[in-house]
């Protein structure tokens, strides 16, 4: 996993929950990076799945909620860092349905080894997209998170219905309708 997803995720527990409790999580984890992390380094997605379960434990809030948060969080990452690949679209539909063929290729671009999720779209119309995640790593609401700035981005209103098709969590459905 990038690294880039690991300083910004402690850089979100330090806005929101203090210093201390980036102390606490990196403590209370056994981290062979010893949590130091580079934005250009390349780290286990266990260390990210330690930090996160000792955030969810220490604050209360479930690892998918506070999934949904970093995903909020990584849009406005996106949106300071690389301007030019959202102000490509006009529309929030066309580019979360563009995930695949474009987002994740400029991605690859800048990060050669990163290992992404795949997006399927399984049926577009104007007004609606269901497509299917698929990540052994399970982080569909960060994906959830990144969609739902998306349109407050474009500001035009949306339903997210997301769907698990198997237990963990590695594939999930998401229905997208917009509301103009």
């Amino acid at each position: 996993m990038k690294g880039i997803v690991f300083t910004e995720f402690l850089e979100l527990v330090e806005n929101k929950f203090g210093l201390e409790m980036v102390d606490t999580i990196i403590i209370n984890s056994d981290l062979k990076s010893n949590g130091v992390y580079t934005s250009v380094g390349t780290y286990s997605f266990s260390e990210m799945l330690q930090l996160l379960t000792h955030l969810s434990e220490h604050t209360g809030i479930s690892k998918d909620d506070l999934l949904l948060t970093y995903g909020e969080h990584f849009f406005s990452v996106l949106e300071v860092s690389y301007p030019e690949l959202l102000s490509t679209y006009n529309d929030p539909m066309e580019m979360i349905s563009s995930i695949e063929n474009h987002i994740h290729v400029e991605v690859k671009k800048i990060y050669p080894d990163a290992e992404l999720p795949t997006f399927e779209i399984v049926k577009k119309t104007a007004n609606s997209l269901i497509m299917i995640y698929k990540s052994s790593r399970a982080m569909h609401h960060f994906g959830l998170g990144l969609m739902k700035k998306t349109f407050k981005y474009f500001n035009v209103t949306s339903e997210i219905k997301l769907k698990k098709l198997n237990a963990q969590g590695t594939r999930v459905e998401f229905n997208i309708s917009t509301h103009q």
